[in-house]
């Protein structure tokens, strides 16, 4: 195997990438921003570009990389199509073969984000075999790892756990055209949307009537100082993801669910309030999976990616 390998994590915002020994070792990182201008047209270009530009740098020869791993925000086909990513502007792309192309051949693998985090969780931290990411953040992702393997599902998406259906009485849409998903209330703009609407809907005194602009944050912060809508807010998206997390232990049986994404900070009480519910709803056989919170941030994705060439 040829010494270096990329990972790459692509997201709305900014492309992290990430250089590496094929022993797994982090030896370099950075940030492009991510140009969705036209469709998306320059981000896979502007990805070779840097990569090539890195190399160079480095004076290192492109036939020393054994190859990139990127992951993508939306589901992946076989031979490394995506099908669609809604928020870059891709329909169905052939990103592997692409890519591949533009760095005269090599070895590209692609693969959901959050499955990409769930690997690089499971590998580079954890260590658990059979696992679930959640990842909560400005939506609601989610990778399941079964004996040390991404499972993808026959259409790319296997994990979409943001997208349970959990409300029937629910009038708005979701991003995915549906309503009542997980994610409409339990990521970090559903948290924001749901206590912008119940302090519409009562006069009950709340420190969340002071603030400017809600956001997550401020919800779990006013729960921690024992405000009582800010509580009843977390004990809500608390029981809402805990049933769906016992749905899926019911299918799946993990080891660990690992909770990451922005929202994830929020810490115990957010931890503890899903574990209560968690082990409400679940079988008796599962009652007693853990319940941790992911510990490689942002370059969980790229770690991820990059396993997927040297594995």
């Amino acid at each position: 195997m040829r010494p270096y390998v990329f990972g790459i994590d692509l997201g709305g915002t900014t492309v992290k990438l990430g250089f590496f020994m094929t022993d797994g070792t982090m030896l370099d990182k950075w940030e492009i921003p991510t140009r969705k201008e036209n469709n998306g047209f320059a981000i896979l270009p502007d990805i070779a570009a840097s990569i090539r530009a890195y190399l160079e740098e480095k004076n290192i020869a492109l036939s020393e990389v054994e190859g990139v791993g990127i992951d993508v925000p939306g589901a992946v086909l076989e031979g490394g199509v995506v099908n669609r990513c809604v928020n870059l502007g891709w329909g169905v792309r052939p990103v592997g073969a692409e890519l591949s192309e533009l760095l005269e051949g090599i070895k590209v693998a692609v693969v959901n984000d959050a499955n990409a985090a769930a690997l690089g969780e499971t590998r580079y931290a954890s260590k658990w075999n059979n696992a679930v990411l959640i990842t909560i953040g400005t939506g609601i992702g989610g990778g399941v790892i079964i004996n040390g393997k991404i499972v993808p599902g026959a259409f790319g998406a296997a994990g979409e756990i943001g997208h349970f259906p959990v409300c029937d009485d629910e009038t708005e849409l979701c991003g995915c055209g549906k309503k009542g998903c997980l994610e409409q209330y339990a990521s970090a703009e559903g948290i924001a949307r749901l206590a912008k609407k119940r302090l519409s809907e009562t006069s009950v005194e709340s420190v969340l009537r002071s603030e400017e602009s809600l956001s997550a944050k401020e919800v779990f912060d006013a729960a921690k100082e024992g405000d009582m809508l800010a509580l009843e807010l977390v004990e809500e998206l608390g029981q809402m993801i805990g049933r769906a997390m016992a749905a899926v232990a019911c299918v799946v049986d993990p080891e660990a669910f690992i909770i990451g994404g922005g929202v994830s900070k929020a810490g115990p009480i957010l931890i503890d309030t899903i574990q209560k519910y968690y082990r409400q709803y679940a079988f008796h056989a599962s009652k007693e999976t853990a319940i941790i919170t992911a510990s490689l941030g942002n370059d969980a994705g790229m770690y991820g990616a990059m396993h997927m060439i040297i594995d």
